[in-house]
């Protein structure tokens, strides 16, 4: 159970959110813009107007969004894209829109309790990150599929050679795991109870849908940040129940994949930012350390967002891992 705050506690914690935000902001408005170009990689595309979604039902009550996304041609490749902690399948769009440019069919889903996702009863642990990306799969009937996680979504993808190997081996043909770890990170300062009062809180919600609230999430990204990734990281993350939220953070802070994934029996790629201050670089160190054959890929200047930071670069890699 996360740990009750008294009401100092919390102006204290927000009022240091604010502060840090409001550091991180003046250094992002010396250095950025806009957002220019690259904003405009955000959306669907072909007037912005989201496809209509399946809905993917599991035992325990939970009902999966999913965005089916056929490619040009019969049979082409299937990459599916599982989304980060907190926010929705809508981090994924820059690379989805170039991967459907070339063809390939595209398979996006929120995670439970975010986005368009119900929670249902199911424990909000690690081990149900695998057994929700299984029914995905199975409901979608794919193969031979490239499997792309960002941050939660490598974790699902971990999870899956963890808990379920056998659905790893039949469905997939290799694996990105983007900006992700195989061990206990912490999302916020000091205990793994903290960090999930901390995120459960609605002090947090408020200060992130405040006038300047993108400014928060500026510790994420690297260096030159688009004002309109991080509006779209803000406004995800805020929309995410804090309980969500926090339940997600107290499981990520004990998390241990290391045994699972010294398993995996498929091409897999490791991606990280130079500049990721969550998943930092040496977590990527230990899984490709970890993972038999596996290749780690290092995007210089770049932060814990890889999919809306740079989705050329991580496109270019989930290609590479189709064709290889």
């Amino acid at each position: 159970m996360p740990m009750r705050m008294s009401r100092r506690r919390r102006l204290l914690l927000v009022g240091g959110l604010l502060a840090a935000g409001a550091a991180a902001g003046a250094a992002y408005r010396r250095r950025a813009g806009d957002g220019g170009d690259e904003g405009r990689t955000l959306g669907w595309g072909e007037g912005q107007v989201r496809p209509d979604h399946g809905v993917v039902s599991t035992p325990d009550g939970a009902e999966l969004a999913v965005w089916d996304l056929a490619g040009a041609q019969a049979g082409a490749p299937v990459v599916v894209l599982p989304h980060c902690w907190g926010c929705s399948h809508e981090i994924w769009l820059p690379v989805a829109r170039r991967l459907r440019e070339q063809g390939y069919r595209v398979v996006l889903y929120d995670q439970r309790g975010h986005g368009l996702s119900t929670r249902g009863s199911a424990p909000l642990a690690i081990e149900t990150l695998a057994h929700d990306l299984e029914a995905v799969l199975e409901a979608t009937d794919v193969r031979d599929i490239v499997l792309a996680g960002h941050s939660m979504g490598g974790m699902s993808v971990m999870s899956l050679a963890t808990y379920r190997p056998e659905v790893l081996r039949a469905r997939a043909k290799a694996a990105v795991l983007v900006a992700t770890s195989a061990t206990a990170i912490r999302t916020g300062a000091g205990s793994a109870e903290f960090s999930s009062a901390l995120f459960a809180s609605p002090f947090v919600t408020r200060a992130l849908l405040a006038k300047n609230g993108h400014l928060l999430v500026r510790s994420v990204f690297g260096t030159r940040p688009v004002r309109a990734h991080m509006e779209l990281t803000r406004d995800t993350f805020a929309a995410c129940d804090g309980t969500v939220r926090g339940d997600y953070a107290a499981s990520m802070a004990v998390m241990n994949l290391l045994d699972g994934i010294a398993r995996m029996e498929l091409p897999t790629t490791v991606m990280v930012g130079t500049r990721d201050t969550l998943t930092v670089p040496k977590k990527s160190d230990q899984m490709v350390s970890t993972i038999p054959g596996s290749r780690l890929v290092r995007v210089k200047g770049r932060g814990h967002m890889l999919p809306l930071e740079d989705p050329a670069a991580v496109t270019d890699e989930i290609v590479r891992a189709v064709t290889g």
